[in-house]
């Protein structure tokens, strides 16, 4: 397929000019992106709410619908990846990098601001209960339902793999459905970038203290964030000129392996018997408050609780939102052949499994060592963000062996993140073509690494969070479009079937 070149043009002109903003002014970038995304959470807060617990009941309605038997493809498609492959893919690319980075800090820093309201034990629940709400359910509905509306437009129907496409489709010759899909395919551009030009600044920043640990250093400089970076750069670009089959699920099978042994070792040599506890009455007490969180917005509280559901929850959702075209489209590039039932079970729930193993390990193991009278931990979590799941390491044994282990994990994640961000944005600007070129490819992974340079610079993971927030803010109201394209189609195949 050709390039899209006003749409070319246009995102990367866009996404360039922020992130030169972002290297050249880096605190002009970060003041403007917060005052823009603190006065959007005061007007649109519930709004986001309401969008995501919708998309939420959507995806379990529909899975458990009669549409729920209808495949992404032909009648007779088989899958292209085997089930482990698929989630290890899917699972790398939505969410590896941030497991890493605050599987210790979200839980410790949430369980620190509770106490000042709550007995230490219940600030220790609702602490991993409400990290569970951030990077569960609502979290994975948000790219299930991106990623299964483009994904049964292209497979059952025969569209470009663009957000554009369903509206197109459903609306052929109407100028206003034209206009609507072009904005949208550049929203979901300008989002996919700046969130995932966020996501390698995290990781640098994770990674570079990580060494920086193995050094006996006392914190990562300047000079060690720009070799992190350099590297990964280096090591990024050459996955982009192979097949993705051949370079994404190898890297992301290696990532998720060195995960799980990092999971399964935390809870081995760590209090067992207590993480095990604390799995099983956070995986409760999530379940049982997943659906009210959903609606939840503070608005009988003070500015304090306000400020900090707007800075965690809404920036969360946001950030998840900003994901949602780059990973709801990357998974539907790796779907095909699947049931809809299939697709959104294994969506949602494998991920969301995962996570609460993770939170409940990690920061289980983090809240037992603080409630034991040790604020080690809750003190760099507040001075010291990156370093925290490396200190809790130090904390057992064999931490060289694990400190390595977590800096290999959180670099391919990395690695795996722009590979497959560099393929959809690919995909967007050659018209819907789901093998972009290798040279496209490329373009789009330097352009990653131009935003994940500018946020470096930015120095603080808030404004990098701020930043993310800020692009993918507009893609809320796409996103509802979406969905309602998708409803319609399917009740027009299933109308044409009787």
């Amino acid at each position: 397929m050709q390039a899209n070149t006003p749409l070319l043009t246009a995102s990367l002109t866009v996404v360039g000019a922020v992130g030169l903003w972002g290297i050249f002014d880096p605190q002009g970038a970060v003041a403007v992106s917060r005052a823009i995304v603190e006065r959007s959470f005061e007007g649109r807060g519930w709004f986001i709410m309401l969008t995501v617990t919708g998309l939420l009941v959507f995806c379990v309605w529909i899975a458990l619908s009669r549409y729920g038997t209808i495949r992404l493809g032909a009648d007779d498609s088989q899958p292209e990846f085997s089930t482990p492959a698929w989630l290890a893919m899917l699972f790398s690319a939505g969410m590896g990098v941030g497991l890493l980075f605050w599987a210790v800090a979200e839980p410790l820093t949430h369980f620190a601001f509770g106490r000042d309201f709550l007995p230490e034990p219940i600030a220790a629940s609702e602490a991993l209960t409400t990290t569970l709400f951030h990077w569960g359910l609502h979290a994975w509905s948000i790219y299930a339902a991106t990623g299964l509306c483009i994904a049964y437009f292209a497979f059952r129907r025969g569209t470009p793999m663009l957000i554009s496409a369903p509206l197109i489709s459903l609306f052929p010759g109407e100028g206003w459905a034209r206009v609507t899909g072009w904005l949208s395919d550049f929203l979901a551009i300008a989002a996919i970038a700046i969130g995932v030009g966020g996501s390698i600044a995290m990781g640098v920043f994770q990674v570079a203290d990580g060494v920086d640990v193995l050094m006996q250093g006392n914190g990562a400089g300047q000079e060690l964030l720009i070799a992190v970076f350099a590297a990964l750069f280096l090591c990024y670009l050459p996955p982009l000129m192979i097949d993705l089959g051949q370079g994404m699920s190898r890297l992301s099978n290696l990532a998720m392996l060195i995960a799980g042994f990092l999971l399964i070792f935390v809870i081995l040599f760590g209090p067992t018997q207590y993480l095990m506890n604390a799995i099983l009455n956070s995986f409760g007490t999530y379940i049982a408050e997943v659906v009210p969180r959903g609606f939840q917005t503070f608005t009988f509280f003070d500015d304090v609780l306000g400020q900090w559901f707007a800075d965690w929850t809404l920036t969360y959702m946001v950030w998840w939102i900003a994901w949602g075209p780059f990973v709801g489209v990357f998974i539907a590039r790796i779907s095909k052949g699947r049931t809809i039932r299939e697709f959104v079970l294994g969506v949602l729930f494998v991920p969301t499994l995962f996570s609460m193993m993770w939170f409940g390990a990690f920061g289980g193991i983090g809240l037992f060592d603080t409630l034991e009278g040790n604020g080690g931990l809750v003190a760099t979590t507040q001075s010291n963000v990156e370093r925290v799941t490396f200190d809790l390491l130090a904390r057992l044994p064999l931490s060289g062996l694990t400190t390595v282990a977590t800096i290999c994990a959180a670099f391919l994640f990395i690695v795996t993140s722009v590979v497959s961000a560099a393929f959809v944005l690919g995909t967007f600007s050659t018209g819907g073509d789901p093998e972009p070129a290798p040279r496209v490819r490329l373009i789009w992974g330097v352009v990653l690494g131009l935003l994940g340079g500018a946020m470096i610079l930015s120095g603080s993971i808030e404004a990098v969070r701020s930043l993310i927030a800020l692009g993918a803010l507009p893609f809320v109201f796409i996103i509802v479009l979406l969905v309602t394209c998708l409803a319609r189609a399917l009740k027009e195949e299933t109308h044409a079937d009787r």
